[in-house]
């Protein structure tokens, strides 16, 4: 089964990054194509989680899984725009897809460790996030050319552009709705 191998071979290869090893880019297709079929299995696993949060009060609207997805897909927004504003401020020619596709991969597992956490409290969600930030400078040093202050600021923005944007969602969504 391809999905089994794709799954098989992104763990193997975020095993070699965390041990610091070579080899990890030939475990994951650093293509336009594997970059979608990682953003693929992103959306169908927080898809799932939203079907699985909503079991109890039944499944929301159209509009409500779109919101649920969304406000979930937050890490992954979050990455895409810190590596869009380094590498623009910082005038880089370096190539994304070789962080883009293990990050995502590395999000899919984050979700499902966060969503775990919380059931636990709100401070044990921490821990998911210094973990997320860990890997992903892990994962920046490994991917880039970046120094490692550079890689260190991009693994600690991406967590808190996804802290604030969340604090942000929370926020705008409990505003007093007017009576008409």
């Amino acid at each position: 089964m391809k999905l089994w191998s794709v799954l098989t071979n992104a763990f193997a290869g975020w095993l070699l990054i965390v041990r610091g090893g070579t080899g990890w880019r030939e475990r994951f297709a650093l293509t336009v194509p594997g970059l979608a079929t990682a953003i693929a299995i992103f959306a169908f696993t927080i898809f799932i989680v939203v079907a699985i949060t909503s079991a109890s009060i039944g499944m929301p609207s159209l509009f409500g899984v779109v919101a649920a997805m969304f406000a979930l897909a937050l890490p992954l927004i979050s990455l895409v725009i810190v590596l869009l504003a380094t590498r623009m401020a910082l005038q880089s020619r370096e190539p994304m897809l070789p962080v883009l596709v293990p990050a995502t991969y590395i999000l899919v597992a984050f979700v499902l460790v966060e969503g775990f956490l919380a059931i636990l409290g709100g401070p044990a969600v921490m821990v998911a996030w210094l973990g997320l930030g860990s890997l992903l400078f892990q994962l920046i040093r490994a991917a880039t050319s970046w120094n490692i202050m550079i890689s260190a600021g991009v693994a600690v923005l991406t967590v808190v552009l996804l802290v604030a944007m969340r604090l942000a969602l929370y926020m705008l969504s409990s505003l007093p709705v007017p009576a008409p």
